[in-house]
Formats: structure tokens, C-alpha cells, sequence
């Protein structure tokens, strides 16, 4: 959920007993502030989504990152990080290094997936909180009447 602000001014606004959903505008200033609690889809908007998963080869990868197994053995100073190198990534779709930048690219700008940067090298997780938010967004977006 998301806060916002908004400010009511009215032009003789007489003092009201605040209540906990609403509060007086900063000292020196009429009116009375209203704050709303909006359900805001944080981390992409459903079309960039959809795009996003309208590719096998990206929906595919997805659920290769489900499973670190699924790749081979990280490098003995990677051991410890979280994440897929994206060379692994590359070798198991067999695609060239730029269309998996690329995929690589849309799936990070939609929100399913979370990349670290270690020296030359860019790893990639799923962020499951950004799929499971996409979810419930398209659900409620396909359910509101």
C-alpha cells in the first residue's frame, strides 16, 4: 500500500477534533489533511508485464531461476551470492550474449526479476515479491467489474 497526501483548504475551516484518518494542515495554514491508503502496483505496470512474459525463452528462464540447481556449480568466489551469473543463463537458453541481455533486461524492468553486479559479472534471482504482486494485480484487474 501507498501513502499519499492530500491537502483541503477550505476558506473558513473551523477547528474539528482530529480523528486518526485525518489531521490539520502544517501550522499557519487552514484546512485539513486527508490521508489515503491506495493499493499502488509498485514494482510494474501489467502491460510491461504481459510483455514481458510473452516470450517462452524469458517465461522459461523464470523457472529455470526457480531452481539454482538448474544451472552448473557457481565459481568457488561466487559461492556465497545469491543468483544465476548470467553466462549460465545464456549457455542453458543457447541464445547470444546480447538477446539475453536483452531478455534479461525486460524481465528486471517488469519486476520479476532482481540483478547484482559483481565485478564482470551480473547475477540474477527471481524476485518473487515482484511476481506474486504482478499476480494479484492481474487478478484484480481481470475480477474488478
Amino acid at each position: 500500500m501507498a501513502f499519499v497526501r492530500i491537502y483541503l483548504r477550505f476558506a473558513d475551516s473551523k477547528p474539528r477534533r482530529p480523528e486518526p484518518h485525518r489531521r490539520y494542515c502544517p501550522v499557519g495554514q487552514s484546512g485539513v489533511v486527508y490521508h489515503l491508503y491506495i493499493g499502488i502496483f509498485r514494482y510494474m505496470d501489467i502491460e510491461q508485464a504481459l510483455s514481458a512474459l510473452n516470450n517462452p525463452i524469458r517465461r522459461q528462464i523464470l523457472e529455470w531461476l526457480k531452481d539454482r540447481s538448474n544451472f552448473p556449480p557457481a565459481l568457488p568466489e561466487h559461492e556465497d551470492l545469491d543468483g544465476v551469473c548470467v553466462g549460465y543463463i545464456q549457455e542453458k537458453a543457447g541464445l547470444s550474449q546480447s538477446t539475453i541481455s536483452n531478455y534479461m533486461g525486460l524481465l528486471k524492468k517488469a519486476g520479476f526479476v532482481l540483478s547484482e553486479r559483481h565485478g564482470q559479472w551480473t547475477f540474477y534471482r527471481r524476485n518473487e515479491a515482484g511476481i506474486q504482486s504482478f499476480c494479484r494485480a492481474f487478478e484484480q484487474e481481470l475480477l474488478r467489474k
